[in-house]
């Protein structure tokens, strides 16, 4: 019998007995860590927007007095609209209309050309001033506290936004985005932030794409929690807040 032929049937028979079980057995394992992934991040996702729901739902309800009273303060200090609205982006350049209380004079857009050499972020994607001349007396105080943002708990409920998550930029600054700059849209955006604990706008740009992208890698209930925490202090403090 020829040797060579025995060789092949010999290798065949083994491959079969042998190969196309530990085949299986890699497939197997392969598909149950990927399932297992995928349920563990589903889960997670679960109970992310589960809290979010439930967070917002009661806060409205709870700030609701606070909301009419603020709404009657804005409306006399000058008869302009009560909300500012301004399409923001959100997860993967998804763009959606995000409402605050109105901190600033009516046409404060049109004055912002003006000021944009008084901008202290450099490099020019975000903007802001610490004494900016459109902000009203009253809107310093929104701002300091934060309770402009307050009405950002629609989108919260809505699912445009999280309770925690990178902050939704505007159109044209993600127009100067870099490719690594926009791995801050892979996720819903938030209310609060790392970044938005740690000193707000005084973070620069670069500090903050580096911020989003940690949380990003790192993103767990328990550190949502932590950084849900973390916000009350950094309100109470208005470190960075302008």
């Amino acid at each position: 019998m020829d040797s060579s032929f025995d060789k092949a049937d010999l290798l065949e028979e083994l491959y079969r007995r042998y190969g196309a079980a530990s085949s299986r057995r890699k497939r197997f394992l392969f598909l149950r860590k990927k399932y297992s992934w995928v349920f563990v991040v589903a889960s997670t996702q679960l109970i992310k927007r589960s809290l979010d729901i439930l967070l917002s739902t009661l806060l409205m309800l709870m700030l609701s007095p606070l909301f009419l009273i603020l709404a009657l303060f804005i409306k006399l200090q000058d008869s302009g609209p009560v909300f500012y609205v301004e399409n923001r982006v959100g997860k993967w350049g998804a763009e959606f209309p995000l409402p605050k209380f109105r901190t600033m004079v009516v046409g404060a857009n049109e004055m912002k050309e003006k000021l944009q050499q008084q901008n202290e972020h450099k490099g020019g994607i975000t903007f802001k001033i610490k004494k900016d001349p459109r902000i009203t007396p009253l809107g310093r105080v929104l701002r300091k506290t934060s309770i402009d943002e307050l009405p950002q708990l629609w989108c919260v409920l809505k699912g445009e936004m999280s309770l925690v998550g990178p902050r939704p930029p505007l159109p044209n600054e993600v127009a100067n985005y870099t490719l690594d700059d926009r791995r801050r849209l892979d996720i819903v955006p938030g209310i609060t932030c790392i970044w938005q604990v740690s000193g707000r706008a005084d973070i620069p740009f670069d500090k903050q794409v580096h911020l989003d992208v940690e949380y990003i890698e790192s993103q767990s209930f328990w550190l949502d929690l932590k950084l849900l925490l973390k916000t009350i202090p950094a309100v109470i403090l208005g470190k960075g807040a302008y």
